[in-house]
C-alpha cells in the first residue's frame, strides 16, 4: 500500500513540474519571437505558458508584453484581456487604456476608444497632448460630436496639431448646425494659420453664401421698384424710386465688402468672383 500511494504522489507531480517547464521555454520563445517582431507567434507562445504556468512565477508586467503582441497581431479579445488584467496589476496604466483605446479604434468601436483614451489621459504621468488629440479623432468619426468639439479645443489650448485640431472643431460644429461657432472657429483659424487652404477656403465659403444673401436682398429691392416703374405707379426721376435704389446700392456695397474678404482668401473662389461682377455692375 505505501509503494503505491508514494508512485501515486510522483505520478501527480511529475506532469506539474514538467508544465513549469515548458511554461518558461514557451516564455523565451515568445520574447524571442517579439525580438523578431511575430507578433501572432508571441501571443499564441506567451497565451499558451499562460495557461499552463504549473509552479512558475512570472511579473505582472508580462502581461502588457502579451497584451501588446496581441494588439499587433490584430486579436482584439486577447489584446483587451491581458492589458486588462495589467490594468488590474497596476502596470504602464496609461499605456493599457492608450493600446485598449487602439484596438477598439481598429474595431470602429469609437465610444470606447474615447472612454479608454480618457483613461489613459487621467492616468498618464507626464504630457498627455497626443493622447487628448487621438481621442478627439475618435470621437469625431464615432460621430460624438460634442465630446470632439470639446477635446478638439483641448488640443487648439494644448498648441497640439492647433492647426488640425481647429479645422476638425469647425467642422464638427458646422456638423452640428451651429453656424455661427463655425464661422467664429474658422476666423480663428484663418487668423492663426493664414497658410492653410482647408481653413482659408472655407471661411470664404462663409463669406460668400453671406454676401450673396446681401446681394439678393439688394436685387429684391431693385426688382420691386422695378414692378412698380412697370405698372405705372412709379417714376425712375421719382424721390421714393431714389431712395429705394440707394437702399439697393447699400445692400451691393455691403456684398462687395464681404465678397472681397472672400477673394482675399481664395483668389480661385468662381461664386465670389461672380458676385463682384454683379454687384459692381449696379454700382457702376
Amino acid at each position: 500500500m505505501i509503494k503505491n500511494f508514494i508512485v501515486s504522489v510522483f505520478a501527480i507531480l511529475f506532469p506539474v513540474f514538467l508544465f513549469g517547464q515548458d511554461a518558461a521555454e514557451k516564455i523565451n520563445q515568445a520574447n524571442e519571437a517579439m525580438k523578431a517582431e511575430d507578433y501572432a507567434k508571441a501571443f499564441s507562445l506567451y497565451d499558451e505558458a499562460m495557461n499552463n504556468l504549473g509552479d512558475i512565477q512570472v511579473e505582472p508586467a508580462i502581461n502588457f508584453n502579451i497584451g501588446f503582441a496581441a494588439y499587433k497581431a490584430n486579436n482584439a479579445e486577447g489584446a483587451l484581456k491581458y492589458l486588462d488584467k495589467a490594468i488590474e496589476a497596476g502596470v504602464n496604466v496609461s499605456k493599457c487604456h492608450e493600446y485598449k483605446a487602439l484596438v477598439y479604434n481598429q474595431n470602429k468601436d469609437y465610444n470606447n476608444a474615447v472612454a479608454s483614451y480618457e483613461q489613459a489621459i487621467a492616468t498618464a504621468e507626464g504630457d498627455n497632448k497626443d493622447l487628448v488629440f487621438n481621442a478627439a479623432i475618435a470621437a469625431y468619426r464615432g460621430e460624438l460630436l460634442d465630446k470632439a468639439v470639446e477635446l478638439f479645443g483641448k488640443s487648439v489650448d494644448n498648441d497640439y496639431r492647433a492647426e488640425t485640431a481647429l479645422y476638425y472643431k469647425a467642422i464638427t460644429l458646422k456638423k452640428q448646425n451651429k453656424d455661427d461657432e463655425y464661422k467664429v472657429t474658422l476666423e480663428e483659424g484663418a487668423q492663426k494659420f493664414p497658410e492653410d487652404d482647408k481653413i482659408t477656403s472655407a471661411l470664404a465659403n462663409v463669406y460668400v453664401i453671406e454676401g450673396n444673401n446681401i446681394y439678393k436682398q439688394g436685387v429684391a429691392i431693385i426688382n420691386a421698384i422695378n414692378e412698380k416703374v412697370n405698372a405705372g405707379s412709379l417714376n425712375t426721376t421719382d424721390d421714393a424710386y431714389v431712395s429705394e435704389l440707394e437702399k439697393a446700392k447699400t445692400e451691393f456695397r455691403s456684398a462687395v465688402e464681404i465678397l472681397e474678404k472672400a477673394k482675399a482668401l481664395d483668389a480661385s473662389n468662381k461664386n465670389a468672383q461672380a458676385l463682384l461682377d454683379a454687384c459692381n455692375a449696379v454700382l457702376q
